[in-house]
């Protein structure tokens, strides 16, 4: 009996779990598993054993479950204690992947997650443990090394900019419409904030101003910008990521509150308040409006990108190809084989070059006033942003399909 399991750890995506069916799918194409397991919540859940049997699932499940948004199997933000000082986890998730015939664990996510995929392959090479340890990767934020992009960006981008459009017609009725700020996800890189430059209208980006965490931000410079905006037009759209700093490095979000996530990470929000205080304190203009997007960036299957679906779906697919080479502590990553027109390939790279690594929005393709996008970066991300997927509705609404302990999706 050779089984494998999957699981998702970190923040959801919209396309997240079409790299589950894929593992699945590919699987059921291979019979390269006996049966592929779903650990509930991650590792955390792993070593809990919240496992179910994801290869009983039909093929209206499978289908219902890729395109449902956020992590179907459950999620967990857990960081796994350094085996050299305890090694006690460790030991408990072998003897609990022996103990279901597991010979290969894949592993969906960020930044962390490939540290986790990285820790556990050193520890079973250490102790001859016959096990694999495979990265796919996800995240909004684009900032993963060893990866052109990364599944879930593509669509978070398309929301984004969409919103964007949305937003500048909704904000552009008046004689006068003052400032609208738009609050973006991007704690340490700005990919997604610069995805609001693909919002155009006859040729012309709808947002002004996007600034990126990648510049140090000035408040003299942004009250310029904003000031001498609303002298030659009616309204200003500004786009900003909710990681922005100082030069100082301090970040600019009001709602710096001190708490951290277990991997250490500040939690974030409140940006584009400040910054509408900001310009009401400065007597630029008292007619501010904001929008912080929050969550639905991340869970917005109603307009996700089909490529991205098709590419998140083609990493866990691949992710079960690459196992059969007898692989481990690896993340597959997504190469651009061309851009016009678009084509794309997958590869291997070392998991210990991904974890606790971040990639950043190029500077190069930041204006040089450091308060837009250019065009290089617009043409990076737009093929990624194309297509839309055939969801299945009830009642009107999406129908979206819940994974339960029992293993049933409904």
């Amino acid at each position: 009996m050779k089984n494998c399991i999957v699981a998702q750890s970190g923040g959801p995506t919209a396309v997240i779990n079409a790299s589950v069916v894929g593992v699945v799918e590919e699987n059921n194409r291979s019979s390269h598993y006996d049966n592929v397991y779903g650990g509930l919540n991650g590792i955390e859940g792993i070593l809990n054993e919240n496992i179910i049997n994801l290869s009983k699932l039909q093929e209206e499940e499978l289908n219902g479950l890729k395109y449902t948004p956020s992590s179907g199997l459950g999620s967990c933000r857990y960081k796994l204690k350094d085996y050299k000082i305890d090694d006690s986890e460790y030991k408990k998730l072998i003897e609990i992947l022996k103990k279901h015939s597991i010979k290969t664990f894949f592993y969906i996510g960020g930044n962390d997650s490939m540290d986790t995929v990285d820790k556990l392959s050193e520890y079973a090479e250490i102790h001859s443990i016959d096990i694999q340890f495979i990265g796919i990767p996800k995240t909004i934020d684009n900032d993963l090394v060893g990866t052109d992009h990364t599944p879930g960006f593509g669509s978070a981008a398309k929301y984004v900019a969409t919103t964007v459009l949305e937003c500048y017609c909704d904000t552009n009725v008046y004689s006068f419409n003052g400032v609208f700020i738009m609050e973006i996800m991007g704690r340490e890189a700005g990919w997604l904030a610069a995805s609001a430059a693909l919002g155009r209208i006859k040729g012309k980006s709808a947002a002004d101003f996007i600034y990126l965490p990648e510049v140090p931000f000035s408040t003299e410079k942004f009250l310029e910008d904003v000031g001498n905006r609303l002298k030659v037009k009616n309204s200003v759209f500004v786009a900003v990521s909710e990681g922005i700093r100082d030069a100082n490095g301090r970040f600019i979000a009001q709602m710096e509150t001190g708490s951290h996530d277990k991997f250490g990470h500040v939690q974030l929000g409140g940006v584009c308040g400040n910054l509408k205080q900001l310009l009401i304190d400065n007597k630029i203009t008292s007619k501010v409006k904001t929008l912080e997007l929050g969550i639905t960036q991340r869970a917005a299957m109603h307009n996700a990108s089909k490529q991205d679906i098709d590419e998140a779906y083609r990493v866990g697919s691949d992710a079960v190809s690459y196992s059969t080479e007898g692989c481990s502590g690896v993340m597959v990553g997504i190469t651009r084989e061309s851009n016009k027109p678009y084509k794309m390939g997958t590869s291997l790279v070392k998991a210990c070059e991904v974890a606790n690594h971040i990639k950043s929005f190029p500077r190069e393709w930041i204006t040089p006033e450091g308060n837009n996008i250019t065009m290089e970066g617009v043409e990076y991300i737009t093929p990624l942003i194309m297509g839309a997927p055939d969801i299945e509705t009830e009642n009107g609404l999406p129908k979206y399909y819940i994974v339960n302990r029992d293993g049933i999706v409904k």
